[in-house]
């Protein structure tokens, strides 16, 4: 029995955003920024083409998810830990003794606890198994969905997404 997987990788395939974790609650990360780079790789058979997937549809699928977060700030909106309100203008975040204040069109909430690294990268794998059913795909011939997501050089958080 064979098992294919396919990768793509591309310097294009990546995004700068501004962040902060907390941890425990009781520290947080002062605001910075990553250079981020995603890859996915796909498992799965062979379908009547003999491929995997079309490794066109994953890098523009992967690269309009990147986009939507290039030069924002990622905010989680599940963090327990600080206060996010939102006016038409602005949102601001309070945690403990800080404040911020951003532009809306600076930020992006994301449905995550926290923008570590391990939760972005399943947001970005979520986010792609959703806009490929949204093409209508049917992904049957699919195991597994992977997104593997560097935030600096030598440091990257993996998610896998087995799939019915």
């Amino acid at each position: 029995m064979s098992s294919f997987r396919i990768r793509v990788e591309k310097n294009y395939l990546g995004f700068s955003s501004g962040h902060f974790i907390t941890y425990a609650g009781a520290e947080a990360e002062t605001l910075h920024g990553h250079n981020y780079y995603a890859a996915v790789l796909v498992e799965g058979e062979l379908d009547q083409n003999s491929y995997v997937f079309n490794f066109v549809t994953l890098k523009q699928l992967l690269r309009a998810i990147c986009d939507r977060l290039d030069h924002r700030t990622l905010l989680p909106s599940g963090n327990p830990h600080f206060a996010l309100t939102a006016d038409e203008a602005a949102y601001t975040i309070r945690y403990q003794h800080k404040t911020y204040v951003l532009p809306r069109e600076d930020v992006v909430v994301l449905p995550i606890p926290n923008t570590t690294a391990e939760c972005l990268a399943r947001y970005v794998a979520e986010q792609l198994v959703a806009a490929l059913r949204a093409q209508g795909h049917a992904l049957t011939s699919l195991r597994a969905i992977e997104v593997d997501l560097e935030e600096t050089v030598g440091q990257r958080a993996v998610c896998r997404l087995d799939l019915p």
